[in-house]
């Protein structure tokens, strides 16, 4: 593989990437409580559709995406309703929230469209486009490091971005500050925080709120940027292999980010059977390309990146003592 071709596919594995490590640091956040969320497919797929159709409706990508970490944090809502208030399963709440976001993203996009399930395509200041960082084009001079930082670092949307910027600031949210200690106790021992006079129920909340806003940038970007539009199940499996690259990252920031740059590569090559026929030497079919990133998650479900221990108490609700 020459360099062009590398800086190609680093391109394309930065933006693929990019819904994943929102999903993955949303569940990183709510299983440090303590919450196992299956939701996060949901989750991004009703905010990739309230996106989509309002930034359509308004020509506008801000309400657009204002809409759509809204409908993420509904479906958040419910989620703690059912897991945290009543007590319910966590797992079967969560898969029931992702089969009621799929019935209801197509229903509501085909009432308002009409179009098979689809909003129409999005455009201008109904999406969010290229930046270029400064000092693009003449540092595109300078040998490999220069191409490097135009075609892969520059010309992304602002939610790769944002994306980026939120692992230094969750890995200091959880490690630096006061609420992160509270949130990973709770994930661990919640009776003792709960002696220690903190609301156990309003720490769970406030991660799911927080998973919430973090799937729904996740949804908001597929939707306003990585495509024109919210088009039926467009997710495709995003939130279960942000779940399979969260194991991979052992529940770490830091990890959650080189985890996910992982599937985003794979998800990436698939897009180019061309790059991986000449690794390889032979021509391999599309079908097989487009499975790496699932059967790598299922190899990561497997066991086969080595022991990874979640929080101890999560998917437990907890039960006060009297």
């Amino acid at each position: 593989m020459d360099y062009a071709t590398l800086l190609q596919v680093l391109d394309s594995t930065l933006r693929l990437a990019t819904p994943l490590l929102f999903a993955c640091l949303a569940g990183l956040f709510s299983e440090r409580a303590g919450v196992f969320d299956i939701g996060l497919e949901g989750k991004m797929l009703v905010a990739a559709m309230c996106s989509g159709a309002v930034a359509f409706l308004t020509g506008s990508v801000w309400i657009g995406l204002l809409a759509g970490i809204a409908g993420s944090l509904v479906l958040s809502g419910v989620h703690g309703l059912a897991s945290i208030t009543f007590r319910g399963n966590q797992l079967i709440s969560g898969v029931a929230l992702n089969f009621l976001a799929s019935g209801i993203t197509v229903l509501a996009a085909q009432s308002l469209f009409k179009q098979g399930g689809r909003t129409p395509p999005i455009s201008g200041a109904a999406r969010f486009n290229p930046i270029d960082l400064p000092f693009a084009e003449p540092l595109s001079a300078i040998p490999i490091l220069g191409p490097f930082y135009a075609e892969v670092l520059s010309g992304h949307s602002l939610p790769v971005y944002v994306a980026l910027l939120c692992v230094p600031l969750s890995w200091w949210a959880l490690y630096r500050t006061r609420f992160g200690l509270r949130l990973r106790a709770v994930g661990e021992n919640p009776a003792a925080v709960d002696t220690a006079g903190i609301s156990v129920v309003r720490l769970r909340y406030a991660a799911l709120a927080i998973a919430g806003v973090l799937c729904g940038l996740a949804g908001v970007y597929m939707a306003t940027a990585l495509q024109a539009g919210f088009g039926k199940e467009m997710t495709a499996g995003r939130g279960y292999i942000a779940l399979a690259a969260l194991i991979f990252a052992k529940w770490k920031p830091w990890g959650a980010l080189w985890a996910t740059l992982l599937f985003g590569f794979f998800q990436a090559l698939a897009l180019r059977p061309d790059v991986v026929e000449r690794i390889v030497g032979t021509k391999v079919p599309v079908p097989a390309l487009d499975a790496l990133p699932y059967v790598l998650t299922v190899l990561v479900l497997a066991g086969f990146v080595g022991k990874a221990i979640p929080p101890r108490a999560g998917g437990e609700p907890y039960v006060k003592e009297r």
